[in-house]
């Protein structure tokens, strides 16, 4: 100690001080790496999160694991730009894993193609209905008949998934139906509703078709064929008559509808033999159709495969109907329809309308039907009205159709009448922006055919690369038509198409108000 001078001192003290500042600067790197570290966790939490969410179902559609999710797409603008398909849970086929499975034959289903298992699908349908996400299970290798039945809301949980494997029948016997219904399946103000799976629904149509002919309405655009068919009798299905020998209801019912119901999908399955439309979506917003049968006889009266109606933000892909009316109809209220790869006939083709019956108020928007094959059908795409209706059909896109021996490949008919007589009235429902492009293939009556109204012209019609021949080349029934048609020729037209008028119709009728949608 008595050795410790001032320079001793002094290297003490600088010896403390770089101790001292030592110290500091770990401390200042603790916390500094304790926060950048924090914020890796977070970002790897976040991540994980992410996965969990969004990677953790493995059942995507089309069977492609997606690791990025995208924002929805706007509803169409254009009739060019297609809707995407909404996210939905569960996948083509697969149920999910996690879901709570209500088997119709835990509920006293027999399957046995003769029993009414109708109450056994009611008790399930009622379970499932308590419990958001589960799964009524109609199982393969089953035959269920099962009479008019509703599945209803608006007190269910979400995202219920109706399963279908087995096979559902209708009843053929006339004492089911009573004097007749509008439906026999029937699905009602739902949300998130997924039909699914590799299943039928058979509706034993033949039993109904049988009193039709004279009955029901035809379609009008039969006074157009006529001339080819007037010395040939017209085959009808011959029909099986009731198991109990009485005569079916006037009344014909569809086997599968929708009501008021949101983002709806049915998927694999196959409806034949309904006795009227085969699937029917009213009131309802956010459909989807893919991978999805229909499968009737031709001439099998009124069978429409999909009919559409006060419905929006619909898509239809990749599916085959055949049946003996319209393939797919769409009718007054419908808008952001997206229409692609449709194998379509027979049939009557893919029509709006017919709109405006009996002076009603028609509004069709933003429509969009493309990639369709079209075989043996009466028409190819159509657009119909009836005399006296008001409102609009505006804003739609047919693109790439192929027609192989399609009657009427591209039809306008503003004169549409389903009854043996009707009245002439120059009130119409206004049609404009009708835009066909890349349309071919073969036809035998009349390649197109314009018809439009005298006190409502149909205005910007466009026509791009069509190519339209007659089955036989020297076996030429008709010219192209048109009547009161304004628009305008993109490129040369197969054959030439020199009916369309260019430009405005000068007596152009300007609508009122009440005829705006």
């Amino acid at each position: 100690m008595g050795g410790f001078s001032f320079k001793n001192f002094t290297f003490f003290l600088i010896v403390v001080v770089l101790v001292w500042w030592s110290n500091f600067e770990t401390s200042n790197a603790r916390r500094v790496g304790k926060h950048w570290r924090h914020r890796r966790s977070d970002f790897t939490s976040l991540s994980k999160k992410k996965g969990k969410n969004h990677g953790g179902n493995h059942h995507h559609r089309g069977g492609k694991s997606k690791q990025k999710t995208h924002p929805p797409s706007p509803p169409l603008s254009p009739p060019q730009t297609p809707p995407t398909e909404p996210p939905k849970k569960g996948g083509d086929i697969a149920a999910p894993a996690s879901s709570i499975v209500f088997n119709v034959l835990d509920f006293g289903a027999k399957g046995d193609g003769c029993t009414d298992d109708t109450k056994a699908f009611q008790a399930a349908w009622a379970a499932a209905c308590k419990v958001e996400a589960s799964t009524v299970n109609v199982p393969a290798e089953y035959v269920f008949l099962v009479g008019p039945i509703s599945f209803s809301g608006p007190f269910c949980q979400h995202d219920i998934v109706f399963q279908l494997d087995g096979k559902i029948i209708a009843p053929t016997s006339s004492k089911e139906w009573g004097s007749g219904l509008l439906q026999w399946l029937e699905f009602t103000k739902l949300v998130g509703l997924t039909i699914q799976g590799s299943g039928i629904i058979d509706g034993n149509g033949a039993v109904w078709w049988q009193d039709s002919t004279y009955d029901d309405p035809i379609d009008d655009e039969s006074k157009l064929i006529v001339p080819l068919n007037s010395t040939s009798p017209q085959n009808h299905p011959i029909p099986l008559r009731g198991n109990l020998g009485g005569k079916m209801p006037r009344i014909k019912p569809t086997a599968l509808r929708f009501y008021g119901s949101f983002n709806v999908t049915v998927t694999g399955i196959t409806i034949q033999n309904s006795p009227q439309c085969h699937l029917k979506f009213d009131n309802c917003i956010g459909v989807l159709v893919y991978n999805f049968k229909v499968s009737s006889p031709g001439d099998s009266p009124n069978t429409d495969g999909i009919h559409l109606q006060n419905s929006k933000d619909v898509l239809v892909r990749s599916s085959s109907l055949a049946c003996g009316d319209d393939c797919i109809s769409i009718q007054t209220g419908c808008t952001n329809v997206y229409i692609h790869n449709i194998d379509c006939g027979p049939g009557h083709g893919i029509s709006i309308g017919g709109l405006g019956k009996d002076n009603t108020k028609a509004c069709v928007s933003n429509i969009t039907i493309r990639d369709i094959i079209m075989h043996n059908t009466m028409n190819g795409v159509r657009i119909k009205t009836w005399q006296g209706g008001s409102g609009s059909v505006q804003g739609v896109l047919f693109s790439n159709v192929q027609v192989s021996e399609v009657q009427l490949p591209i039809v306008i008919d503003q004169y549409y009448c389903d009854k043996r007589e009707c009245t002439n009235q120059t009130a119409a429902v206004a049609l404009s922006g009708i835009n066909y492009e890349n349309i071919r293939g073969t036809y035998t009556v009349k390649p197109l055919h314009f018809a439009c109204s005298d006190s409502m012209p149909c205005t910007d019609i466009t026509l791009t690369n069509i190519k339209l021949q007659p089955l036989q080349e020297h076996y030429h029934m008709y010219d192209p038509y048109c009547w009161q048609t304004f628009g305008e020729l993109y490129t040369p037209t197969v054959p030439p198409i020199e009916c369309l008028q260019v430009g405005k119709p000068s007596n152009n009728k300007i609508q009122g108000d009440s005829d705006a949608c």
